[in-house]
């Protein structure tokens, strides 16, 4: 009997325009990568790209 390997289909979630809006305002409030990252129930990788897109900075220090 063959055994099955488990793969993780993953779903990729898009951005709405709202947000958007809330990662701007974390943007310009300079909070923390990891708080938004569970606030919007995203990755810091997928915030950090999004961010890098939009044109703006993210995180604290930068």
């Amino acid at each position: 009997m063959a055994r099955k390997s488990k793969t993780v289909k993953r779903v990729r979630k898009a951005y709405s325009t709202a947000d958007i809006k809330l990662l701007k305002a974390h943007s310009k409030s300079r909070t923390p990568v990891t708080k938004i990252s569970k606030l919007m129930k995203r990755s810091e990788g997928s915030l950090r790209q999004k961010a890098l897109a939009l044109g703006i900075g993210l995180g604290h220090q930068r």
